[in-house]
């Protein structure tokens, strides 16, 4: 076997790179060579001859009475000379040596090899990794960039971006690190592996690896919502009764779930039981609060929860986390109330509500006008309520009779029987026992008095700060 022969099989077999196209590009590398020595306009056949394991060269040159280029032409005398049977027009092929193409064009097919190979092996690359997208790949932190870390994977490098990086998390070189691919770009200087630690599916994946269930697909991930590096919640639903889909990703004493906790650098995981019924995976995702009732909006996808109020710090979570990872979690809108508030709202509500009846035309239409309780009504002039959409001064006739008729108007804090005047003699008794209780006699009867009123006030304080 000849040393070129030994070469090709060695690189194509190292390189995992096809053999025919190693063989194409040497053929591609020779005939760029030639060109390069002897003009465009010769023309050649390369090729490999697999037997002696050699590239060979043929120059072709046409038969003719009178030569004017002597690249591409042959005179009939020297044609018989080579070939007894020669003809005119006839098209000859003359062996050419490849040592004698010289160094200046040997160095060009060198660089037409080398750059051929590294495109090949670029593109075997791009295809691998292609293949890999959403995938895990390990790797050793090698540099830092302005885009992010460098990544060695081995045959080529993936690209850990900013944004796709746990926040707090710290790398040094040599770190060895996994990631989830998210996306592999053709570039000049080669493929650019993109992966993400943030990436939601990455924790999907790493579910899938630990937990033998989710990777058969007996219990299914139907969504994630991360706050990377502090909290995650994870709905899984299972495919077969007798297997818990909770019990099953956390597993025994938590060692599965722990163990894609600490890949994750301590990430909280919460994981809820999906359910169709949105009201019920709503109480699944928000908790570990409790929900007294949820209302459920499909036309807008917005929900209205209602907790206990002790229940709201949990609902809500440090930073709004927690309803901001379930909303995320259902991808629907969330707005929590306490019982007490939402006990206030809905009475005002109701008012308005029968108000909207009376007039036949939606409750929003007064809300978008700025009236947004009964009282704003009652105190409007009818001018104003002309703002609102739909009225007339008809329906407000009708309102201002409703309002009346269903005692809606709010009652005044002191009646007109309350501002009666009073008798003279009451009046003096009054303000003599006024000036009694101003003045005590006694230092005791006034340390006796002072006592008396924080106990009064006490408990009112304490009422208004609940």
């Amino acid at each position: 076997m000849s040393e070129l022969k030994k070469a090709i099989d060695q690189i194509s077999k190292d390189r995992g790179i096809d053999r025919d196209l190693l063989i194409d590009t040497l053929e591609e590398a020779v005939r760029s060579a030639v060109a390069r020595k002897y003009g465009e306009t010769m023309d050649i056949e390369v090729a490999f001859n697999e037997e002696l394991g050699e590239i060979e060269v043929f120059e072709f040159k046409v038969v003719v009475e009178e030569v004017h280029d002597p690249v591409s032409e042959i005179s009939l005398e020297d044609a018989v000379a080579h070939d007894p049977n020669a003809q005119l027009d006839d098209e000859m092929g003359f062996p050419l040596k490849v040592e004698d193409l010289g160094r200046i064009a040997a160095q060009s097919a060198k660089q037409v090899i080398i750059q051929r190979m590294r495109d090949a092996e670029q593109e075997i690359i791009y295809e691998e990794y292609k293949d890999r997208v959403s995938e895990i790949a390990s790797g050793i932190i090698q540099r830092r960039d302005r885009t992010g870390w460098i990544i060695n994977l081995g045959r080529t490098e993936a690209l850990l971006p900013k944004d796709e990086q746990i926040p707090r998390e710290r790398y040094k070189r040599g770190d060895r690190v996994q990631a989830y691919i998210i996306d592999v770009l053709k570039e000049s200087r080669g493929p650019q592996v993109i992966v993400s630690r943030s990436h939601p599916d990455y924790m999907v994946e790493l579910f899938k690896r630990e937990v033998p269930e989710v990777a058969d697909g007996t219990v299914k991930i139907m969504g994630v919502a991360r706050d990377p590096g502090l909290r995650a919640k994870v709905a899984v639903m299972s495919r077969d009764r007798d297997v818990d889909p909770v019990g099953a990703c956390v597993g025994i004493r938590g060692s599965r779930i722990q163990n894609v906790v600490q890949e994750l650098k301590g990430e909280r995981i919460d994981i809820v039981v999906w359910s169709p019924d949105i009201a019920m995976y709503a109480q699944h995702a928000l908790s570990p609060a409790m929900i007294s009732r949820i209302t459920v909006d499909d036309e807008d996808e917005a929900l209205e929860v209602v907790c206990p109020d002790d229940q709201l710090t949990l609902a809500i979570g440090r930073k709004g986390q927690n309803v901001k990872l379930a909303a995320k979690l259902l991808g629907w809108k969330i707005d929590i109330f306490t019982e007490s508030r939402y006990g206030e709202l809905n009475a005002s509500r109701k008012g308005m509500d029968q108000i909207a009846s009376v007039a036949e035309i939606d409750m929003n239409a007064f809300i978008n006008a700025g009236f947004e309780t009964v009282e704003s009504i009652v105190r409007a002039t009818d001018e104003e309520l002309l703002a609102v959409n739909g009225l007339n001064e008809s329906k407000i006739g009708e309102i201002r009779m409703a309002i009346n008729m269903l005692d809606l108007a709010p009652a005044d804090e002191e009646t007109q029987a309350e501002e009666a005047p009073i008798g003279e003699d009451v009046a003096e008794e009054s303000a003599a026992q006024e000036a009694e209780a101003e003045e005590p006699e006694t230092a005791e009867e006034a340390a006796g008095e002072t006592a008396d009123e924080e106990e009064i006030k006490a408990p009112a304080d304490g009422g208004a700060t609940e």
